[in-house]
């Protein structure tokens, strides 16, 4: 059985068609299984092979696809992938079934074989497997078909599928972020609009830098982004279709201070306006840009994020003399205040899964980001810092958190650098997230976003 995943948007040349190895599966052994709930995790031993191939420019590939299959999964800090040198049998051997004893001999709990074709009618097929290998027995396998060039997706698919079978949860290697680039000096600094994969790869820039651009984000339901531009010092609102480069403006806000957030369903955005010097949250309608006020408080409101099922949002209010974090409906009432610690709150967005919204707080000349509930119990500091961080998001299975920091260029603190960072929500995994030049704002996509 085949299918076709893409959206109406997405080009034609770029569809990837999955079909499901036709292979018996086996439940997986308990020692194969990650329990992600735990405070410090316990990497699994897992050996993915080279792929095997028939010729050499499917073995190259075949090298690729394992090299990124490896860095996806040592990345997450739940994997800990052999050296491909310690590897006894090679990918021929193992084209039915794997020499189990060979993989225990090296302590692997779960290892990965794979196959890579070139079909006469040029697509390129991968094939790979997950063995438990105590139990000796396949855990699952897929076979997927794409163009040769999108071989890098075709791994992130893989790492993603070993990923779910393990954890339990879905994977976030087939994603994309974008973010705030950023160069030049302090008083004359340049930002653009970049993408790039997860893994940093596929890296490009979407605007050109002659205007200043802020905090873009992700349509849940559609190759698009949202992003505050200064334009002859006047905010103004963009959306940007990735797949055809177009821009669409949405209005004109004079005094917006914090770029616009999608609701779940891509057909409204919410964002702070200053209208007549107070600062409140506005909801608009993108297919009638009719706009509606959802605060009015004499204090300042910003800050809005939607709660996954699109019923609530949280946002960070002053009006109760400190920076803190709130909830309301969406339509805006039933307001109350949900975060009552030491130190002002900001930034706060809601998780994909809707059971933690991550913030930004500042306090005691730290800087941190965290996370709590819903209903403000069970505050968790993930990543400190004595330099700014700031701006969280989620991947989009709500097990990762992504954000900025500012850092010194040198040992003598001279100079400034803005960096992104991720950490998971054990907090023991904080990882810089290479970019070509200063990165700021980032922004992860959805799932649904991501057939290209």
């Amino acid at each position: 059985m085949q299918f076709v995943k893409r959206t109406a948007s997405a080009m034609p040349k770029l569809a990837v068609l999955f079909a499901l190895l036709l292979l018996a599966t086996h439940p997986a052994s308990a020692r194969v299984e990650i329990d992600i709930n735990k405070g410090a995790i316990k990497p699994i031993p897992i050996a993915i092979s080279d792929f095997d191939a028939d010729n050499a420019q499917a073995g190259k590939l075949g090298l690729d696809v394992a090299r990124v299959i490896r860095a996806n999964l040592e990345r997450s800090g739940l994997f800990a992938p052999a050296d491909p040198k310690a590897h006894i049998q090679q990918p021929a051997a193992m084209r039915v079934q794997p020499r189990f004893q060979d993989w225990r001999v090296i302590n692997m709990d779960a290892l990965v074989t794979g196959r890579i074709e070139l079909q006469a009618d040029g697509r390129l097929r991968g094939e790979f497997r997950l063995w438990d290998v105590a139990a000796e027995q396949q855990m699952t396998g897929l076979a997927l078909f794409t163009t040769p060039d999108n071989w890098r997706r075709l791994a992130h698919l893989i790492s993603d599928a070993i990923y779910k079978k393990v954890t339990g949860e879905d994977g976030y290697f087939d994603t994309r972020v974008v973010y705030v680039a950023e160069s030049g000096p302090p008083d004359r600094r340049v930002k653009r609009l970049a993408i790039m994969d997860q893994d940093s790869e596929n890296h490009r820039f979407l605007t050109d830098g002659r205007f200043l651009v802020l905090t873009p984000r992700f349509s849940p339901s559609q190759q698009e982004i949202t992003y505050l531009s200064y334009f002859n010092d006047r905010p103004r609102v963009y959306l940007f279709n990735i797949d055809t480069g177009q821009q669409e403006l949405v209005g004109d806000f004079p005094g917006m201070t914090f770029a616009p957030r999608f609701s779940p369903d891509g057909n409204r955005v919410i964002m702070s306006l200053a209208v007549d010097g107070n600062s409140d949250i506005y909801m608009m309608d993108l297919r009638t840009r009719a706009r509606s006020r959802l605060t009015s408080d004499a204090a300042i409101d910003t800050s809005p994020s939607f709660s996954p099922d699109g019923r609530q949002v949280t946002f960070n209010s002053d009006r109760g003399g400190t920076k803190q974090l709130y909830v309301m409906d969406a339509d805006g009432s039933n307001q109350r205040r949900i975060s009552f610690g030491q130190g002002r709150y900001s930034t706060p967005v809601w998780s994909p899964r809707g059971d933690l919204i991550a913030f930004t707080k500042e306090g005691g000349g730290t800087f941190a980001i965290g996370v709590m509930r819903p209903d403000g119990s069970g505050e968790r500091i993930l990543s400190t810092s004595p330099m700014v961080q700031e701006a969280p998001t989620w991947a989009p299975n709500g097990r990762v958190l992504m954000f900025y920091r500012e850092r010194s260029s040198d040992s003598r603190g001279r100079g400034q650098r803005v960096r992104l960072f991720s950490i998971d929500l054990t907090g023991f995994n904080e990882r810089e997230i290479a970019t070509p030049i200063d990165g700021s704002d980032p922004a992860w996509s959805p799932l649904s976003a991501l057939i290209r």
